[in-house]
């Protein structure tokens, strides 16, 4: 009801949609329990929901919507098209109106990510976003499209894949819709020699569990953002592509020693699904587990 107080949503639990959408998603990553950001892929039917705000950053990114009309905050939005994006700035009320069916994907930032992203002179009350209805964004799109892929076919191994994109989205949205410019700063140089050989040594340590970017960071005193950017420069690939080549390497190794199951080794080098490291292990080495092991008997 009019001037009633919106109703605060803890964006990403199970029971979050309920209360503002008929559908449950069609996919999330509650499940594979990704930190700083939260992935939901929604099918909803005709709907209406109440006054309500997140208390994190939220994108909504359009993939199809049968009626020509939306509404956002009783205001009416025209003529979508795929890719368009709505980004709701933390603790900002809204409420939408679908006129038909809807399919979108649904990201949350937790605010604390963009402040790592800066160089440290702001505070997370100090970074402001911008809020966007029907806004286009290709990068901000893509990225939705490469979260849903991610999730569906990685899930429980998608931990490194999701930090680091949270970081990039972190990045860009304090680039482009800080409602104050921010000082980011584009580092240059790669790692210190001491540092980088830390990570490496921390990462192969530590391949058969998961591994996050932001402890890795910590273990060296940067930030993820710094990190991320330093390692990059220094190795030529961001540092959840080194760990999964990394895994692949190691995979190989054990799968010349007989004594362990394709299963034991999947699980020694870090892969909690099975057919996940199926996937990875045929697309660095054009054949499968099973495969390799037979050409090395």
């Amino acid at each position: 009801m009019p001037g009633a107080e919106p109703q605060i949503i803890n964006f990403g639990k199970s029971d979050s949609w309920q209360q503002v959408l008929p559908r449950a998603p069609v996919l999330s990553s509650q499940t594979a329990a990704w930190k700083g950001i939260h992935f939901e892929y929604h099918r909803q039917p005709v709907h209406e929901t109440p006054e309500y705000c997140f208390p994190v950053h939220t994108i909504s990114i359009g993939l199809g919507y049968e009626a020509r009309e939306f509404k956002a905050n009783r205001r009416v939005y025209k003529d979508f098209c795929p890719g368009n994006i709505a980004i709701c700035p933390a603790d900002e009320s809204l409420s939408t109106q679908a006129y038909g069916n809807a399919e979108f994907m649904l990201l949350s930032l937790d605010p604390s990510l963009l402040a790592l992203v800066t160089d440290g002179s702001q505070s997370v009350d100090q970074i402001e976003i911008v809020s966007q209805v029907f806004g286009v964004d290709p990068l901000i799109y893509h990225m939705g499209l490469e979260l849903k892929r991610e999730l569906e076919f990685a899930e429980l191994d998608s931990h490194l894949y999701a930090e680091s994109m949270a970081t990039a989205l972190a990045t860009h949205l304090v680039r482009r819709y800080a409602t104050r410019k921010q000082a980011i700063k584009n580092y240059l140089g790669g790692l210190p020699a001491y540092k980088l050989k830390t990570a490496i040594a921390y990462i192969h340590e530590h391949l058969d569990q998961p591994l996050s970017l932001a402890e890795i960071a910590v273990l060296v005193n940067m930030s993820p953002h710094y990190f991320a950017s330093l390692f990059k420069q220094s190795t030529g690939v961001a540092p959840y592509q080194y760990v999964t080549q990394c895994r692949i390497e190691r995979a190989k190794q054990l799968l010349t020693q007989s004594e362990f199951t394709i299963v034991e080794v999947c699980h020694q080098v870090g892969f909690q699904s099975q057919s996940h490291f199926t996937k990875v292990f045929r697309n660095y080495t054009k054949v499968t587990p099973k495969a390799y092991r037979n050409s090395r008997a």
